[in-house]
């Protein structure tokens, strides 16, 4: 039986704990795939805002949204996930259910902007800001790209420094690594 990829890991893990009428935040929108996973789990009457640099990426989103019928859930916010904290309402802060990083380049884009190190880290401490207690950080970091392995080593480092309000579970494979990251406390 072949395993299943980490990216549906990701999912199952983060749709075990989004429920219609919550928050969530896409940090890396990507081509937009968890972007509209995201709102399909907090559909109806739940928010989701996506973080991405690359106007490309935001337009995918918004075109696989929009054919889902969900566009009006999501707001999309061209910048660095780095950003997030400023960008998300004020009364977000300990009330979001789930936060997915997917570390790397964009597929299909220009595989020279990439996620680093000194954007992630600052970005994972406003996601753990922002989770609900019981709330969950999905951390997808690709490995395969110059620079990578720096920011996967920074980002292990980070995991090992947080407290015991964190419960973090790590998914290894030949190419990416997925850190779940549950608030317990």
């Amino acid at each position: 039986m072949r395993p299943r990829p980490l990216t549906e890991q990701a999912q199952q893990a983060v749709g075990r704990v989004l429920k219609p009428g919550e928050r969530a935040v896409d940090a890396t929108v990507g081509n937009g795939h968890d972007t509209l996973f995201l709102a399909r789990q907090v559909a109806p009457g739940g928010r989701v805002i996506g973080f991405d640099l690359q106007p490309q990426a935001l337009a995918t989103a918004q075109a696989r949204l929009a054919a889902a019928g969900l566009r009006h859930i999501v707001e999309l916010q061209l910048c660095g996930h780095q950003q997030m904290g400023d960008r998300v309402p004020s009364d977000w802060p300990g009330h979001v259910a789930a936060v997915m990083f997917n570390l790397g380049y964009l597929p299909g884009g220009d595989k020279r902007r990439v996620t680093r190190a000194e954007h992630t880290l600052p970005a994972l401490d406003q996601a753990l800001r922002l989770l609900r207690i019981g709330g969950l950080v999905s951390l997808l970091v690709y490995r395969g790209h110059p620079g990578a392995q720096q920011e996967a080593e920074a980002v292990a480092s980070w995991l090992d420094g947080l407290d015991t309000r964190y419960r973090v579970t790590g998914h290894a494979s030949p190419g990416p690594l997925l850190y779940l990251i549950r608030r317990l406390a």
